[in-house]
């Protein structure tokens, strides 16, 4: 279903920080991603006083060009690669988060941020360590 979603929601986004602010709002709502999320706190919009990445979307450099890659085809592919690492038949929501973190890397943890989280803490809850480098 979050893919279903995101599917919908992408095509509106013309920036990756804005594709990684409809990812957090997808992921936020549903399965144990949307539990981890919930129970950091995560906002439904960016907290006050925290960057508003959708100021960020407007100003970044770059809009995603039209044809491009498409954002959820790369995020399934990397969640598929993900849970197949772990030895599991099935992509979970964690996988998903987990792929959306590795693809966006800075740009989503402005967006985790903005919501009331830290990168380092969500990757905690699921029981995963960053890499170093």
């Amino acid at each position: 279903m979050a893919l279903g979603i995101a599917a919908t929601a992408m095509p509106f986004a013309r920036t990756p920080a804005g594709e990684a602010e409809r990812w957090l709002r997808v992921l936020r709502l549903h399965g144990d991603a949307g539990a981890v999320l919930q129970a950091l706190g995560v906002s439904e919009g960016p907290i006050e006083g925290a960057e508003d990445t959708r100021a960020g979307e407007l100003k970044a450099s770059g809009a995603r060009q039209p044809g491009g890659e498409d954002p959820v085809a790369r995020v399934t592919d990397r969640a598929a690669a993900i849970a197949a690492e772990r030895g599991a038949g099935d992509v979970c929501t964690c996988d998903l988060l987990v792929a959306v973190m590795e693809i966006y890397g800075e740009e989503f943890n402005r967006v985790l941020r903005a919501h009331g989280t830290d990168p380092d803490d969500v990757l905690q809850r699921l029981g995963r360590h960053a890499a170093e480098g």
